[in-house]
């Protein structure tokens, strides 16, 4: 039964993407150049739950690199980490309509992300290095590469939805998300 209330919120959280404008279009702030490089956005964020932005993303001003309290709204881009608590939890939205949920204790990079709604080499991949997610797939996963690390395996992802663990040890569960039929 969890897993069916996983499904139902990724899958919500992942039509919600599908209905609104191209991520770089939804927020007013930066400027245009430092948007457009964004690969996705925070939709919700709870608890303690950091980003840490690895690329230089300052225009006039020079920054130490520091993890930074994530916030609904805040884009992410390549080469970023997500880190959560022991309360925390974060679901982001990339440009390609892929939601993807980092729960308590994680800690994933967002290595690559190229996405071109009509490109031919459409492809990201994300490391888990630590903790759980869960995602649906959006477009990239049925057309381009979308490829999840963990310490013991790497997942090529075909448009399906998942949960993945990491344990403290190591160990790498996995589960594929079906919505039960009523």
């Amino acid at each position: 039964m969890r897993h069916h209330a996983i499904a139902l919120a990724a899958l919500a959280l992942a039509a919600l993407i599908v209905q609104s404008p191209p991520v770089a279009a939804q927020q007013s702030g930066p400027p245009a150049a430092l948007t457009e490089s964004a690969i996705g956005k925070v939709v919700t964020a709870e608890g303690t739950a950091t980003i840490e932005h690895t690329a230089v993303l300052v225009v006039q001003v020079s920054a130490a690199k520091a993890a930074l309290p994530a916030k609904v709204g805040d884009f992410v881009y390549k080469g970023d980490v997500i880190q959560t608590g022991a309360d925390g939890k974060v679901g982001l939205a990339f440009a390609d309509g892929t939601a993807l949920n980092v729960f308590n204790n994680a800690r994933m990079e967002l290595n690559e992300f190229v996405y071109e709604p009509n490109g031919k080499w459409n492809s990201s991949a994300f490391n888990l290095v630590k903790g759980a997610f869960t995602f649906v797939g959006g477009k990239m996963a049925r057309t381009g590469s979308l490829k999840v690390n963990t310490p013991t395996a790497t997942m090529g992802i075909r448009g399906t939805s998942a949960h993945v663990v990491v344990g403290e040890d190591g160990s790498v569960k996995f589960s594929t998300l079906v919505e039960e039929k009523q």
